[in-house]
């Protein structure tokens, strides 16, 4: 949700041209989301070891995990790259903000589509459900 947050504030910013501290605090947002990102993967990966994962839910889980993946480095390269280029001063014209408003919307559909991939989990295959059997 902090991506999509961001990916509105940098909306907000090209459309209105508002003042600085918009994109000050899209970036914040990009950074808070690509360290939320980056816990969902991990913590998602560990889940998957948990949760009872009937045989067809296995290709929709590696499609989600893939999508993760994508959205997760996209996010935190993005996040960095935003973070350099304030720090760096570069200017902030009417360009550089539709630029930055693109490729925050390739950011947003990147979640989408994770998202969408782990509700077939759920929705569809019960995934998370039921816990695992447990092993002895």
């Amino acid at each position: 949700m902090l991506l999509i947050t961001a990916a509105i504030v940098d909306l907000v910013d090209a459309v209105f041209e508002r003042p600085r501290w918009l994109a000050t605090a899209a970036t914040s947002l990009y950074l808070a989301g690509a360290g939320a990102a980056i816990t969902a993967y991990l913590t998602g990966l560990q889940a998957g070891s948990t949760v009872y994962l009937p045989g067809m839910a296995h290709p929709v889980l590696d499609n989600h995990r893939r999508w993760a993946l994508a959205t997760t480095g996209y996010a935190s390269l993005f996040a960095l790259t935003r973070l350099v280029a304030q720090r760096a001063g570069l200017p902030r014209n009417r360009r550089h903000r539709l630029v930055l408003l693109a490729l925050s919307i390739v950011g947003a559909v990147l979640v989408q589509q994770t998202a969408e991939r782990g509700a077939r989990l759920v929705y569809q295959h019960g995934v998370g459900v039921i816990a695992a059997p447990q092993t002895h």
